[in-house]
């Protein structure tokens, strides 16, 4: 059988060497003789790859399986068109996970750019992260992004899902910070009982979920409207597949959208994690955790290269550096292209001679 440590004998006894011992054995000399096992563990023998197929069926064969289930509860097996699983396992994404070396890793780089443009798109956010570990896990990082100084208290429906109230309040409780869940009445986040919550003007965000545990539709825009009437920030959890015909968090007013990312077509892998999804307002988005990846475009395709005079300071024109390599492509007008480069040349120099002079000035004094 092989071995999972990635080294020799040889190259382990030089590494027992240099820290003074002899045998493996004596790193756990403090470990007491009667914990060792002195003999093999007792698991059943190998199977081969059929047995192992069998067992899997019978097993899975116990599942009582729905063929439609409209719930805001637990994950589904959602069909997944038979090209995603070779996507990824082609050279151009399949590179090294934490891509530290961007020029390594422009596949991985493309593809989580896309996956953050279609998340604004469903959501209608204007910006998203690379996604985090699990919804529960986005839902408890944006209460998070919503608190301050004065506010130090975070509401969550009580028809949100219970594992994302349990994980928003174990992230409160290693901050110090209070979680208190609004009731719920016919299936829905009570209004009024959130109005009363919110009375107390210490409240930083509030989290709803739609479709909530119970399969029910949340009416999000006047929740949301009672939300920012308080002084607080909006957060919508919501399934990715419903924002097909749901309304965006946007378009409900939430300020963080979060989600759980497994109906966008993962397997269910024995009940996760999956990835939890985040995106919000522009304004929010320097406190989105995690990482962002950017496109950056050369400078021709950035300035404005607009052909006219400008009527205004507030107009549109056109850069020096930017005219004159348009009339270089062109390649009709070299006369005019030499002229810009001198009058190019000419501004640049009486710029810096004149930063010269200043900083001399401000030097004497």
């Amino acid at each position: 059988m092989g071995s999972y440590v990635p080294n020799t004998p040889e190259e382990r006894q030089e590494m027992l060497r240099a820290i003074g011992l002899h045998d493996f054995r004596e790193l756990y000399g403090d470990v007491p003789a009667s914990m060792y096992l002195d003999r093999p563990l007792d698991l059943p023998s190998g199977m081969s790859e059929l047995e192992v197929r069998r067992t899997m069926t019978e097993l899975a064969g116990e599942n009582k399986v729905f063929s439609t289930i409209l719930r805001g509860a637990g994950a589904y097996d959602h069909y997944i068109p038979s090209i995603v699983k070779y996507i990824p396992a082609k050279e151009e994404f399949l590179t090294a996970y934490t891509p530290y070396q961007a020029e390594l890793s422009q596949g991985i780089l493309q593809s989580i750019f896309e996956y953050q443009t279609m998340i604004c798109e469903l959501t209608g956010m204007d910006v998203s992260n690379a996604s985090v570990y699990d919804g529960a896990t986005a839902a408890a990082e944006a209460a998070a992004m919503c608190r301050d100084r004065k506010r130090r208290v975070t509401l969550i429906s009580g028809a949100a899902h219970p594992d994302v109230i349990n994980t928003v309040r174990t992230y409160c409780y290693g901050t110090g910070d209070e979680l208190r869940v609004i009731p719920v009445k016919d299936g829905k986040t009570d209004p009024d009982a959130l109005r009363e919550l919110l009375t107390a003007g210490d409240v930083s965000g509030v989290c709803i979920q739609q479709p909530n545990f119970f399969g029910q539709l949340e009416d999000a825009e006047a929740l949301g409207e009672i939300i920012h009437a308080a002084g607080a920030l909006y957060i919508l959890s919501c399934n990715p597949i419903a924002l097909g015909i749901l309304k965006t968090p946007k378009e409900c007013g939430a300020d963080i959208a979060v989600g759980e990312g497994q109906p966008l077509g993962m397997p269910l892998g024995w009940g996760g994690p999956y990835l939890g999804f985040m995106a919000a307002t522009s304004k929010h988005m320097r406190k989105l955790p995690g990482r962002i990846v950017g496109e950056t475009a050369a400078l021709i395709y950035t300035a404005s290269s607009m052909p006219q005079i400008p009527r205004s300071i507030f107009s549109s024109t056109r850069t020096l550096a930017v005219h004159m390599y348009l009339l270089s492509n062109e390649g009709l007008y070299i006369n005019e292209t030499y002229g810009t480069a001198v009058v190019l040349l000419v501004l640049v120099l009486a710029i810096n001679c004149l930063s010269g002079f200043i900083a001399g000035k401000l030097a004497k004094k």
